[in-house]
């Protein structure tokens, strides 16, 4: 009985798996930027092949994508936050953190760009496939905010270490490519320095404006509306800690 009661008011595990699959995604995904940014064409290893860093570099890409997709199938599954199939393709429609949701759409729709005209690069040419492929690198923060901004963990400092590792990371791939490039890279140094400084600025101010202060999911937009596996008001015989699984589901919803 008390089993009963515990699992109809604590997080189900599609959440939990909602959570885990989209974490793990953009690890992958920081991975494969990181490495196409480092390791890509002339720049490669001299102790790897340049087939091998692109097999690795496609097999992150596509280990990136594979959870992205269970990411998604979980989280309109679960319920919990109302999202539908659109809102998984149709940025900033949805009706749960219309925002940050949205930006995962917009991650979600670069992503598959760039896998559609891969599975054609041979028709597209390489020039017009290499100007669509540049979209996963602008796909990486946009997936980064969307974290930030949806998940529920984001107070957590692990979660908040794994951000940092993902930033740095990225910003030591393109620091490595640009010393590797020498004087070819004086054109797009500027810019590229200004990109280092400017993401990780944007975020931890970001961070520290929004998801770290009491009230962001009410202003992220947040549901206010129980989980449809949560009794509406707590049952007599319900102890603490089920109490405590039930605001671990909301999250910070339940400012």
């Amino acid at each position: 009985m008390n089993g009963a009661l515990q699992l109809a008011s604590g997080p189900s595990p599609l959440w939990y798996a909602t959570r885990a699959s989209g974490t793990v995604s953009l690890v992958l995904l920081t991975a494969a930027v990181a490495l196409g940014i480092a390791a890509a064409g002339k720049y490669a290893p001299l102790r790897l092949g340049r087939f091998e860093v692109s097999a690795l570099h496609r097999n992150l890409s596509l280990l990136s994508l594979a959870f992205l997709g269970l990411h998604i199938v979980t989280a309109i599954t679960d319920g919990y936050a109302h999202l539908t199939w659109p809102t998984a393709f149709v940025p900033f429609v949805a009706s749960y953190r219309p925002i940050w949701v949205g930006l995962g759409a917009v991650a979600l729709d670069l992503l598959l760009a760039v896998a559609l005209t891969s599975a054609v690069r041979g028709r597209l040419g390489r020039r017009r496939w290499k100007a669509v492929h540049w979209l996963a690198y602008a796909a990486w923060p946009v997936a980064l905010f969307h974290a930030a901004g949806t998940g529920t963990d984001t107070r957590l400092s692990p979660q908040l270490a794994l951000y940092a590792a993902c930033l740095l990371t990225v910003v030591a791939a393109v620091w490595w490519r640009l010393v590797r490039a020498g004087t070819q890279a004086d054109r797009v140094r500027r810019w590229a320095t200004a990109a280092l400084l400017l993401v990780p600025a944007t975020l931890v101010s970001f961070l520290a404006a929004g998801p770290l202060q009491p009230g962001w999911a009410h202003r992220a937009g947040g549901t206010t509306q129980a989980p449809a596996t949560a009794p509406a008001t707590p049952h007599p015989s319900s102890t603490p800690q089920q109490h405590v699984q039930q605001d671990e589901h909301e999250g910070d919803d339940a400012e």
